[in-house]
């Protein structure tokens, strides 16, 4: 197997979406991203881009979730920073689930600037899981078919809904 080798003073780009828990708690939604803060600065590499994307509908339950947080890393390393990352994430309790892509080889570290809000870990700030509601939101898009009401027969000959598909309350 032939190894890609990366040219000197110049990287690869991945970008790394990992997925926490949905009631996960600032606290350790911080200490996920400290931890990969200083994995990726360990291994030499260079977080370029951070973003929290919010909590949202998982396209299937995982773990019995049917939502996650989900988290954004941009960052240029090597294969050793990506298997460091991965190894973090996998042994990250809040974490369900991850995926790393190559985005671009030989990216020039000298021509890289970086902003720091762009790699600040945001405080992770969402309301409380609402599981009971979690597609109300759907719903009001259209995106959810709403619950169809009991079908009532109509009576042409009467011109009224039918008594036995609508059952009215007795008098009495």
């Amino acid at each position: 197997m032939s190894r890609m080798v990366t040219a000197p003073g110049s990287a690869r780009e991945y970008e790394t979406i990992y997925i926490l828990k949905p009631d996960v708690d600032a606290e350790s939604a911080d200490k996920v991203g400290q931890r990969l803060q200083e994995v990726v600065t360990r291994e030499n590499g260079k977080l370029t881009k951070v973003e929290l994307w919010g909590r949202r509908r998982l396209a299937y339950d995982i773990a019995k979730h049917k939502r996650g947080v989900y988290v954004y890393l941009k960052y240029l390393g090597d294969g050793r920073v990506v298997a460091e990352v991965e190894r973090n994430l996998r042994l990250s309790d809040g974490v369900l689930k991850y995926q790393t892509v190559l985005v671009g080889n030989d990216i020039e570290l000298g021509k890289v600037e970086v902003q720091t809000d762009d790699v600040k870990f945001e405080r992770l700030e969402l309301p409380p899981v609402e599981e009971d509601r979690e597609d109300s939101r759907e719903r009001q898009l259209g995106l959810i078919e709403p619950e169809k009401a009991p079908r009532q027969e109509y009576d042409a000959e009467e011109g009224e809904l039918d008594a036995e598909a609508a059952p009215e309350e007795e008098e009495g």
